[in-house]
């Protein structure tokens, strides 16, 4: 049973997958507003907003996740440093919620623009009838079913996400990954502390599909009355 216990590590790993957890909640919540804005700007009458929508999924989609992570942690300190005249250093954790608040900005942009392009053309035409302003269509009206139809690819890419915070480790981030390498630099039992943290990853990630799958199901359930 010796080779099974946590060496008093459990505490510490278990931390790890909590700090996953909100840098992962952050970048969501950056990238899903950058979505939001993106995909406004995808489907603008004005060239200019459709051309720099255009230019940042490209780039973002185009360039590897982990550059973004490196830009963003060395190249913001270096910049607003020349800024602010002053030494700034940026944390590992705003670093990394930030960049992968903009590489998942770049795909839930695409995901948003295609569930709102899915919206029946009529909902438009009924909620501009009622006298509701272009705000107050989108809120009211456009949004609750683009949502619908966007949870599945969302959810999926919020899967995604969740793993992709390991790349945050490199940049000093005590994350599940981070702090599973410290105990197996302390033990020196590499297999069963990555398995340990492996299981952790695979359990936050079926945890995260089910309760997606749960919330594609209520809104079925609820369009269906």
């Amino acid at each position: 049973m010796e080779g099974l216990t946590l060496d008093g590590y459990g505490g510490l790993i278990f931390l790890g997958a909590i700090t996953t957890l909100l840098v992962a909640l952050a970048a969501t919540v950056i990238g899903s507003i950058i979505g939001v804005l993106m995909a406004a700007a995808k489907l603008s009458p004005s060239a200019v907003l459709r051309h720099i929508a255009g230019a940042y999924t490209t780039t973002i989609r185009g360039v590897p996740d982990l550059l973004v992570i490196f830009l963003i942690y060395y190249g913001g300190s270096s910049t607003l440093s020349r800024v602010l005249g002053r030494p700034v250093e940026i944390n590992a954790f705003s670093a990394g919620a930030v960049s992968l608040g903009l590489v998942f900005g770049a795909y839930a942009t695409e995901i948003f623009r295609g569930a709102i392009l899915e919206v029946p053309r009529g909902q438009f035409e009924a909620a501009a009838a009622l006298g509701l302003s272009g705000v107050r269509q989108f809120v009211h009206v456009v949004a609750p079913q683009a949502w619908r139809l966007a949870i599945p690819a969302f959810g999926n890419q919020l899967t995604v996400l969740l793993k992709e915070t390991a790349l945050v480790s490199l940049v000093g981030l005590e994350d599940l990954m981070r702090r599973t390498g410290f105990a197996v630099e302390a033990t020196n039992r590499p297999f069963f502390f990555y398995l340990i943290a492996g299981v952790l990853y695979f359990v936050l990630s079926y945890a995260m599909t089910n309760a997606f799958g749960t919330a594609r199901r209520k809104t079925q359930t609820a369009l269906a009355r």
